[in-house]
């Protein structure tokens, strides 16, 4: 049966081991802590007998078995090359310490795992087995308890980790009270005590689901009801079939499959009663799906005290054990088939223009992330039509490009001097420098700027009002039309939190209350003022940032020290804007990030009682912060800049430097620029952390431990052979974790509603983003986070209503930007003004004279060519130096000004009431869906009082029976009784 051994071979010195041997080490140690204890005391004799050992392994799986284990090999090499590809599925068992080349040897150490456990075959993704399909979610293809119970019928729904070498006492005690109090809810749990890290496997059985799914009030699918494939006829009405089948038919190429994601039937749901479990379709197949298991498992584990005759709040949840050590984590764990599934068909870049599978994805994740990715695909969706829209304006400044009437008359001058703009290392320039800039300007600066904008204001509505009622739709289809936030259960750090209030602990003593109202005022009133001035606090150093950069331009300009020929104006246009902008973009990330964690302190400061609270609270504080933080700098330009720099023989300024001039194109083109820099940058930070840092993670982990430069046992690694030990080595998955995949996509949100009319293809850059930012938080969630336990979420939450205020404030955005920073009302007034249509004076209207001796300082020339200049022009609606009044405002500067402020009057007025009538336009429920919600609920009220009807008969019929029964009983007993009277008198 065993193999030759010559043990002389395998006598060297421990530091000679190479990282296949130490496998085995770690394998046989880990499998007993008394092997353990051996190992680390006898080093030299195990690796003596770890050839017999390796022999009996391949002995016992067979010699077949072994060479189909090395013909394996090829495939899964090829595997390891896939491992970024979208499609690749997460690898198994032991297939990442030896990166996906030849598995003999990580089989023989799985095997060892499996002789431990006193199992005969090997676990699956080990060698024959490793790639196994739809069989792998429910039993684990060839190994039954790959996500199963030793005894391979009972599933895996929740795991607890914890560290076996942990030899703490007072820890012991907590575990074995808290998995005591878990058993007599009725849950099961199994011990898996094989590696260093013990596992305690968790599984609810039907009697459990049961009894919380009707204290959750969770709503579950009922058996066909008569009646309500009527109403489920009339919710699809031909016109809608044929016209359902006809886009079907022209966008196949973006339809599942419906092989693999088969359309669900339309059911009717009620919330869970066992007095009515006849009524339910129990063998439905999502009746109670993972998600909504998970929740209620954790919903139990967060619910559970670990000490006994001490039942405070104190020591409640799993989440107070995990943060105390005493567990390593808690998590739920991912299912092979369906996870595949995914990420072939979903969680693939290569499926970038297919639809989403929201239904698989609500079951697999819950619908508190089946919605984000619903909101996230139909925002996308939406910007499709408004992306079209600003190409086709960006293109209409491309066609006109010539017959600008300002860059032509700009590009054409040769005789115009420009005044220095800087006061004393500038020289005098000539306007026609800036020709390249101002072409630039007139292709967002048009006759289309206006239109566009108005078009922006009406697509962010409809998309609002539309989704509102698209997540009706899906919200109804999953059964949770009706859910509210208030049937939620109070957060145990809320808990935990009041209970060492004194006040509040003193109001719950003897009454047993856990949750009582606290004041505002008095208790709440502190902790929010204190958590929203510190908000405030960085708000300001934000805006300091950001005047600092402000001061850097000014002062550059000042200094001469900006890049590029000292003659180039147009260059020193560009480039000025561009460094800034990037040292903006550098300023803002680092802010960001310390805020970010700042603001999760004080968030658990305040008394959020619900975890909805909670993430409201964190989600404003973070996103008002992000508003100041990102578009301060944008604001600065459309709103600030050149708007009050006085003129030359009076500039103002601030510390001691002019502020800063639009060239004579107008500024709208540095606001593009820094658009472009801060939306286009941000969104290459966001895709760095997201993907290549845990990928980056991942990686180098999985190199320390491939070549062995772990040192202690402590950092050695777990040995993945099932699919719990697999999904341990993933990132945990946060309760807000979505919150920073909303925060990016609302801050873009802004950024195309706030500013875009300043870059029509804003939208697009959006649209082209979003694409890949499906897929990619797809692959996150899917490859490297552990699944997140369910939630239900019956919309996106606060993140509307801030959508919503958005909204609003872009229309006075872009009222203000087109009226001060565009040359459209000054065009107007000045074509009513001088009649002149043409335009053909218009750049002279804007250039005011001023003589060069009524500097306050003299520019140093030196050997300048204008040494001898008397006159010079600059950017402004100012009387000439020769006027009874020089320097003075004319009249025409207030007719313009009026202009201004009637036009964002008018504009703001059309736009609200533009936008109030498309709201009213819409409902937020569709009529039809309103419809068939009311009949639903009278077909099931009617359902319900004829089941208790006939209910209420049997049990009467059931009452008459017995009573009929014991008449017999008692007449047959009277009877026998007579006949023994008459037999005992004839007997006497």
């Amino acid at each position: 049966m065993y193999s030759a051994v010559r043990t002389h071979d395998y006598d060297y010195p421990e530091s000679e081991m190479d990282e296949r041997e130490s496998l085995y080490f770690d394998t046989i140690s880990l499998a007993d802590s008394e092997a353990a204890a051996a190992a680390a005391a006898h080093r030299k004799s195990l690796s003596q007998s770890r050839n017999t050992i390796y022999h009996s392994a391949v002995d016992l799986a067979n010699d077949e078995t072994r060479n189909s284990l090395r013909l394996g090999s090829g495939a899964a090499a090829e595997h390891a090359s896939l491992a970024w590809q979208p499609g690749y599925r997460q690898s198994t068992a032991l297939e990442h310490l030896n990166g996906g080349g030849d598995q003999t040897d990580a089989a023989i150490a799985a095997q060892m795992l499996a002789l431990h456990n006193g199992r005969n075959h090997l676990p699956t993704g080990i060698g024959v087995g490793g790639h196994t399909g739809a069989g792998a979610g429910a039993g684990g293809g060839d190994d039954e308890t790959y996500r199963r119970f030793d005894d391979g019928k009972r599933s895996v729904d929740f795991v607890l980790a914890y560290n076996g070498e942990d030899q703490v006492e007072d820890h012991r005690r907590k575990r074995e009270i808290f998995e005591a109090n878990l058993q007599r809810e009725g849950l099961q749990l199994e011990h898996n005590k094989v590696q260093r890290v013990h596992f305690i496997k968790i599984h609810a059985p039907f009697e459990v689901l049961y009894r919380y799914a009707e204290i959750l009030k969770i709503k579950v699918p009922l058996k066909p009801i008569p009646g309500q494939d009527q109403i489920f006829d009339e919710a699809a009405p031909a016109f809608k079939s044929c016209f359902t089948r006809m886009c079907r038919s022209l966008f196949s190429s973006v339809q599942l499959n419906t092989e693999l994601f088969p359309e669900r039937e339309p059911r009717i749901h009620l919330e869970f009663s066992r007095n009515y479990l006849e009524l339910y379709d129990t063998e439905h197949p999502n009746f109670f799906d993972d998600s909504t298991r998970y929740s209620i498992i954790n919903f139990i584990l967060q619910r559970q005290h670990f000490l006994e005759g001490e039942e405070t709040v104190d020591n409640l949840g799993v989440e107070k054990l995990v943060q105390d050590g005493i567990y390593t984590c808690a998590y739920t764990l991912h299912d092979k088939a369906d996870r595949d599934r995914l990420l072939k068909e979903w969680a693939n870049i290569s499926k970038w223009k297919n639809l989403q599978p929201l239904d698989q994805i609500k079951d697999y994740f819950g619908a508190k992330v089946a919605l984000y990715f619903a909101w996230l695909g139909f925002y996308t969706q939406m910007l499709i039509p408004i992306s079209i829209f600003g190409l086709l304006c960006f293109l209409y400044g491309f066609v006109t490009w010539s017959s600008d009437p300002i860059s032509r008359d700009i590009c054409e001058d040769s005789g115009t001097i420009m005044c220095p703009q800087c006061d004393r290392s500038c020289d005098y320039w000539r306007l026609n420098e800036t020709c390249t800039s101002s072409k630039f300007n007139y292709l967002i600066d048009n006759n289309m700027t206006v239109v566009f904008a108005l078009a922006m204001a009406i697509w962010s509505v409809t998309y609002l009002e539309f989704w509102k009622r698209y997540s009706a739709g899906l919200v109804h289809r999953w059964g949770l039309t009706g859910f509210t936030h208030h049937v939620e259960h109070p957060r145990s750090q809320y808990l935990a939190k009041i209970s060492r209030s004194k006040r509040l602990a003193g109001n719950t003593q003897g009454t047993g209350i856990l949750d009582p109202d606290v004041p505002f005022w008095s208790i709440k009133f502190l902790p929010n003022f204190t958590s929203y001035s510190i908000m405030v606090l960085f708000i300001c150093i934000s805006v300091i940032a950001i005047a600092g950069i402000i001061i850097y331009r000014m002062a550059q300009r000042a200094s001469h020290s900006i890049l590029g020929s000292e003659n180039s104006m147009t260059f020193k246009v560009m480039i000025l804007p561009m460094t800034a902008g990037i040292i903006d973009l550098i300023v803002i990330s680092l802010l960001d990030l310390v805020y970010s964690k700042l603001a999760v302190h004080l968030t658990n400061y305040e008394y959020c009682r619900t975890q909805t609270e909670y993430d409201e609270s964190l989600t404003i504080k973070n996103y008002v912060f992000q508003f100041v933080n990102y578009y301060s700098s944008l604001f600065y330009i459309a709103f600030l800049k050149g708007k009050f720099v006085g003129y030359p023989a009076k500039y103002n300024r601030v510390l001691g430097f002019r502020q800063e001039e639009c060239n004579p194109g107008g500024c709208l083109m540095e606001l593009c620029m820094q658009l472009v820099i801060i939306m286009a940058g941000k969104q290459a930070v966001n895709a760095i952390v997201e993907m290549l840092i845990p990928y980056l993670q991942r990686t180098i982990k999985e190199m320390i431990y491939r070549h062995g430069w772990y040192k202690s046992h402590k950092e050695q690694r777990l040995v993945p052979y099932n699919q719990f030990t697999e999904d341990y080595n993933l990132l945990p998955a946060e309760n807000n974790s979505l919150y920073v995949e909303y925060l990016e996509m609302v801050v873009q949100f802004g950024f195309i509603t706030l500013f875009s009319l300043a870059f029509p293809l804003a939208p697009l850059l959006a649209l082209l983003n979003n694409v890949i930012e499906v897929r990619l938080d797809a692959i996150k969630m899917l490859r490297f986070l552990r699944r997140p336990v369910g939630m239900r979420a019956r919309d996106i939450g606060v993140w509307h209503n801030i959508m919503t205020v958005v909204t609003r404030i872009a229309v006075a955005s872009s009222a203000m930007i087109i009226a001060f920073s565009t040359n459209l009302i000054p065009k107007i007034v000045y074509a009513a003004s001088t009649g002149d249509r043409e335009l053909n004076g218009y750049l002279n209207f804007t250039l005011a004279y001023f003589n060069t001796k009524d500097f306050q300082l003299q520019p140093l020339l030196g050997g300048s060519q204008f040494v001898n200049e008397t006159e010079c022009r600059y950017t402004e609606f100012r009387n000439a130096p020769t006027d009874d009044h020089p320097y003075k405002r004319p009249m025409i500067y207030w007719k313009i000004l009026t202009g201004r402020l009637a036009f964002i009057v008018i504009y703001q007025n059309i736009i609200n009431m533009l936008q109030g009538v498309l709201r009213w336009a819409v409902p937020d429920v569709s009529g039809r869906l309103l419809k068939r919600i009311k009949r639903e609920n009278f077909l099931l009220r009617e359902h319900i009082i004829e089941y208790e009807k006939q209910h209420a008969m049997l049990q009467a019929q059931t009452a008459v029976h017995i009573q009929q029964t014991k008449s017999q009983e008692s007449s047959g007993l009277r009877q026998r009784h007579g006949a023994g009277d008459e037999d005992a008198t004839s007997f006497v």
